[in-house]
This record gives C-alpha cells, structure tokens and sequence, in this order.
C-alpha cells in the first residue's frame, strides 16, 4: 500500500472536520448582505468577545480582513509602518498600495518584533520633513521569522512608541501564538485598535477570516467589505465551521507545536549551522535557510513529502491537523538523509 503525501506547505491545505461538516448542513442560515445570517452573528460575536473588542466581521480571507483595516485606519496617500517581513507588505501583491492608496514605511522586524528604536524614529521623521506616519501594523505569530511568538509586553512597548496611533494586529495565527504563549488571545490583542485571525490556517474551516474592533470602525468594514466583493449571502455554512472551531480545535494547536518542534531538531542535526535561527520558534511554523532550496524540495518530493519557500532561501515547513506522527517520523527521516 502507497504511503499518503505529507503535505507541509501550509496549514491552509487541512480539510475540514466531519463536525464541521454536519455544522454546515445544519447551519441556521440567512442573508449576511442585510445582517439576517444568526450564525454569522454569532460567530462574529463570539471571536469579537475572545479578543475583547467591541464587534468584528466575517470575510473570505486573512488579506481582505488586513485589506479592510488598512481602508479603515488610512486615508489614500498617507504612510502606515510596518514589518518589512509582515505579511500585509510581502505576501499580498502589493494589495495595499492598490485597495488603499497607502504607502508602507519597512520597519526591521528580524526577531519577528518590530524594531522600536526604528519604529519610534519612523514616526519622528514628521518634524524632519518626511511624511506623517498614520497607522502601525504588527503581526503575531510573525510567520516570516518562524512563527515567532511577540513576548508579553512588546505589543504594549509598540502602543507606547505609536503615541496614539491605531495599531492593527495581523493575528492569522493568533491562537497558535496563544497556546504556544498560554495568553489568552485577549490579552494578545489587548492595546490595538483591530485584530484579524485566519479561521483557514491551523483551526481546519475551509474559508474564512474575522476582523475585530471599535463598533464604528467594524461598520465601516462592513462598506468596504462590499466594495472589494466580499459581501456573502447565506454565509451561516461558513461560519458554522467557524464555530465548531473556535470550541474544539484550538487546544489541539499543541500537537502541531510538538510535531513542528521534532523537525526543528532534525534540522538543527542536519544543518547545525542554522540551528541558532530557529531559537525561539514555538509554533507550527519551521523556517530556515537552505544554500539549494530546489534541490531540497526535489529530495522530500520524491519521497512523498510536500514543502514550501517564502523567500529566495528559506525553506518553511508546517505542521498541522492533517499530519500525524508517522508523517513526521517519515519527514525526520528524509530531512536526515537530505543533500
């Protein structure tokens, strides 16, 4: 019998559960367009309460929700500071230059953090003739540096550096952060203006984001949610799963974690050399440095093993709901005998 393909390119690739399923069928649907969809409310209801903010809003995708809090804290023309890794400036095509009409100041964010001393001189440059920063964005986890868990208190040092500008938190990943942390994701969200999470990624629904907030700001989403297409009908399918996720699947992040943390040592055995990197790695996210990327790739595919890049280099590698400890032990066994 032929080996099932571990697939380590992303948490976004897990399939749904059979709860979720039934959910589905069952789901007590209306009309989201005219606000008629109860399980929609009470999915937004329910994530708006976890990360203790005043209300939130479905959307298809993690990118639509950072889409709609970038429309919602700017104007067109103005500056936000960001991570020059975040995934609002890497990963999104270039969607915020083009839904928004902003532009991004790249702040350091090597540990995952931004770089206070260099977000505080980003938003000082206003007196020194350069353009007036309006908005921060954070991330946490940070994927790009492994998905790195923020420490407590920086999102607070960020707040103070910010001096009273809104702060949004890019949270794709936040319960994974909140479980690897053992903070709530309320206490991870705590002193920023919004926050996104991905119901998609490590939570297993098939689609779906949420972005919380000041009740005004959240109507407003709702606007711009509709003029960027993204405005759903009977999507009470969708937030039923969303549901079933938020009560079941969040605590079982940890098996994820462990089985990340055993491809951490195989790589650190393999390659000692970028061992050090990958201190401070917590999640389910593995990323490192490879001098042939290809060629690595090529290897685990031919063993059945599915991986990914995120930048020329760097190798990143994900556990999740689909993968089990036998694929693990295979994945161990080919990162050992890897070129």
């Amino acid at each position: 019998m032929s080996q099932s393909r571990v697939d380590l390119r992303s948490d976004t690739v897990t399939q749904p559960t059979d709860e979720m399923r039934q959910a589905m069928a069952t789901a007590v649907l209306g009309d989201d367009g005219y606000g008629e969809d109860p399980t929609v409310v009470e999915l937004e209801e329910t994530y708006a309460r976890l990360v203790g903010k005043e209300a939130a809003i479905l959307v298809p995708s993690g990118v639509m929700a950072n889409q709609l809090a970038l429309r919602c804290l700017t104007n067109p023309g103005e500056v936000i500071a960001a991570g020059r890794r975040q995934h609002v400036v890497a990963y999104e095509l270039g969607a915020a230059g083009l839904n928004a009409g902003v532009q991004i100041l790249g702040i350091d964010d090597t540990t995952g953090a931004l770089d206070r001393d260099e977000l505080a001189e980003a938003i000082a440059g206003v007196a020194h003739h350069q353009p007036a920063i309006t908005a921060v964005f954070a991330e946490n986890s940070h994927m790009a540096s492994g998905g790195r868990v923020a420490a407590p208190g920086v999102i607070e040092e960020i707040a103070r550096v910010a001096n009273g500008l809104p702060i949004h938190l890019d949270g794709a990943r936040l319960f994974n952060a909140s479980v690897a942390s053992g903070q709530t994701v309320g206490d991870l969200a705590s002193g920023v203006t919004t926050v996104m999470s991905c119901l998609s990624k490590g939570l297993s629904c098939p689609v779906g984001s949420l972005l919380a907030g000041p009740t005004p700001l959240i109507e407003r989403a709702r606007v711009e949610r509709k003029r960027l297409g993204g405005s759903m009908r009977q999507a009470g399918i969708i937030a039923a799963c969303g549901l079933v996720a938020l009560r079941s699947m969040i605590e079982r992040l940890a098996d994820d974690h462990r089985r990340a943390d055993e491809l951490r040592r195989a790589v650190s055995g393999r390659w000692p050399d970028v061992a050090q990197s990958l201190v401070g790695q917590s999640t389910n996210l593995v990323v490192f440095e490879h001098p042939d990327t290809l060629s690595l790739m090529g290897h685990l595919e031919l063993l059945g093993i599915a991986s990914g890049t995120i930048a020329p280099g760097m190798v990143r590698l994900v556990t999740h709901r689909g993968i089990d400890d036998s694929m693990i032990e295979r994945t161990v066994a080919a990162i050992r005998s890897a070129p």
